[in-house]
């Protein structure tokens, strides 16, 4: 029997695999090899600058996988491959071969959350089970619920939504609050730009995070679970949904859990798409139906959270990792990573990277091996500048701080956090107040208005970033900037005010020069704040009229084979003439 296996995640489907899908289905069927030839689904393996991806597996079990296919591929490696017996060698992407991207990509990698993420058919109960699936919960329940914490206090796994905090310490927390009633909640309401650690495990892996949540719910004694999905991700919903109905129908969740004595209902919750649900109190306030909004701690959720009921709250990356951590032990865990950072951790890589999209690596790793070494650099070309680590929670590293481990205390001395995961890789065309301008417009946004600091001190520092990015700035906005930022990080309540400040805070400490040339040159070296920059035709213009038809305000003006120009006036800066030129005749000053 060969196998066709195509990856169905959402960067797979986004690049076509539906199509791919649907092609070899097509050929299957009307093949003289229907009843010889089985056609499964993955999730994302990671590789998301290569979809769609398909693995062929042969009945002597040889694998070949094959990236970037079409329709037009697809048919062809099921007539070559599937039906002649010969690959597409020409199409293979081969992780086994030493200097190939694919090798580059994966060989540095330590995957224990995304383990099975590209591997099995995550809407597959057996194909979870015949990889190991729910042993650990086996193995657990037969444990006192003591001694499960424990192991997860030993192991050293810290929260991997964004503080860092002790699981195990949270969970014991949870344990040893009174209450005949508890409850446990993965918060995957992932809303960092340019972050997908968690949409990719739920859909590649969910009954991962159903385990560790069962397991979870059993050492502190929880009742009932919710997972809070933003509803953008409709197909990690999808496939959480399936996970939820075929472990109960196996036993693996509902009435008498295995024999063990205990009960776990779980409910899917999808967010409304507000970025402040991300934090704990407001992310109960929204399960109980209330408007998203934080409230002031203590008391913590593990004393009083969801409904008044000691709760314990851990991310999808977070719980992910308890299967196997209890399935391999404590002190494998803990025998990866640094002194105070255990484990392996997820990035999400993004923006002016060559091989952009997820990654686990072991911590201590550096910033620079991931961005270098496994995302292979930057896909323009140019030098690198930075990375945005943390989303907008976070803040932007340098190149020449490429050597900081990844380990929170190192990334947090940078003036930048961990996070969820998101990294998003900056060249040289990015302008680093722009950068802060974005950020920080997000969270401005995305601020629920209960602080009065975070509703107004985030205002007035966009403004001031506003006027910097027209050339309306003055020195003297750089020291309001930090003057805000203090007090908007001591007057917040929850961790959105608390650290919006980030982004700006950390251009200021590396990319200063870039702040003084937009107030006192009005320029933007980056070329990217419209106010700051104009566009010229150079004397090696050719004439050949293509930045004329894209011009959408008639800017450019000049006769067929002869030089043009454009009349300042009229150019909205859009940069359409720059990116037709073939000629490299526009230049931007």
């Amino acid at each position: 029997m060969h196998k066709v296996i195509v990856g169905l995640g959402s960067c797979g489907i986004a690049a076509g695999a539906r199509a791919v899908y649907e092609t070899f289905k097509a050929q299957i069927a009307g093949g003289e090899l229907a009843e010889k030839v089985k056609l499964e689904i993955t999730s994302c393996v990671g590789m998301c600058y290569c979809e769609p991806l398909v693995e062929v597996v042969d009945n002597d079990g040889r694998r070949t996988l094959y990236g970037r296919i079409d329709e037009k591929k697809a048919a062809r490696i099921y007539e070559e491959h599937v039906v002649r017996g010969r690959p597409a060698a020409d199409l293979v992407v081969d992780p086994s071969a030493a200097g190939s991207d694919a090798h580059a990509f994966l060989s540095r990698q330590k995957k224990i959350v995304l383990r099975n993420c590209g591997v099995i058919d995550p809407e597959s109960l057996d194909a979870y089970i015949a990889v190991g699936g729910y042993e650990a919960l086996r193995k657990a329940v037969a444990m006192d619920r003591k001694a499960v914490i424990e192991t997860v206090k030993r192991s050293g796994v810290r929260g991997r939504g964004g503080a860092g905090f002790s699981t195990g310490l949270k969970w014991q927390f949870a344990f040893d609050a009174p209450g005949e009633k508890k409850y446990v909640v993965c918060n995957a309401d992932e809303g960092d730009p340019g972050a997908f650690m968690d949409r990719s495990t739920l859909e590649g892996d969910p009954h991962s995070v159903l385990e560790g949540m069962i397991i979870c719910a059993y050492a502190v004694g929880a009742q009932k679970g919710y997972i809070y999905c933003r509803a953008e991700y409709p197909l990690a919903v999808h496939r959480l949904k399936i996970a939820i109905r075929q472990a109960s129908a196996r036993g693996f969740l509902g009435k008498n859990i295995l024999g063990a004595g205990f009960d776990l209902a779980l409910v899917v919750k999808e967010g409304a798409g507000a970025f402040v649900c991300g934090e704990e109190t407001a992310l109960m306030a929204s399960i109980e139906g209330h408007r998203g909004m934080p409230r002031k701690r203590p008391p913590f959720p593990a004393q009083s959270g969801l409904f008044g009921c000691p709760t314990n709250i851990n991310n999808v990356e977070t719980y992910a990792n308890i299967p196997w951590v209890i399935t391999n032990g404590a002190d494998k865990f803990a025998a990866i990573g640094t002194e105070k950072s255990k484990g392996s951790k997820v990035f999400a890589l993004a923006g002016k990277i060559k091989r952009g999209g997820l990654v686990e690596v072991p911590m201590g790793i550096t910033i620079g091996e991931i961005v270098e070494e496994i995302g292979g650099g930057s896909n323009t070309g140019r030098p690198l500048k930075a990375v945005q680590l943390g989303g907008p929670s976070g803040g932007c590293i340098p190149a020449s701080m490429f050597d900081t481990k990844v380990d929170y205390d190192e990334v947090t001395r940078t003036g930048a956090i961990m996070g969820s995961g998101g990294m998003l890789v900056m060249d040289e065309t990015t302008c680093m107040v722009d950068v802060a301008r974005f950020f920080l417009q997000f969270t401005q946004t995305e601020s629920c208005g209960k602080c009065t600091f975070c509703r107004i001190g985030t205002m007035r520092m966009l403004e001031i970033l506003n006027r910097i990015t027209e050339g309306r700035g003055a020195m003297a906005d750089l020291d309001a900037l930090e003057s805000l930022s203090s007090d908007i990080i001591k007057g917040s309540l929850c961790g959105l005010g608390q650290t919006a400040p980030n982004p700006v805070l950390t251009t200021l400490k590396y990319f200063r020069d870039e702040y003084v040339e937009h107030i006192g040159q009005k320029k933007c070296r980056a070329g990217v704040c419209k106010a700051l920059i104009k566009y010229r035709i150079k004397d090696n213009c050719n004439g050949c009229t293509a930045c004329v038809k894209v011009c959408p305000t008639n800017a450019i003006t000049g006769q067929r084979k002869q030089q043009h120009s454009i009349t300042q006036d009229k150019c909205v800066k859009c940069g359409r003439c720059y990116l037709k030129c073939n000629f490299d005749a526009i230049v931007v000053e």
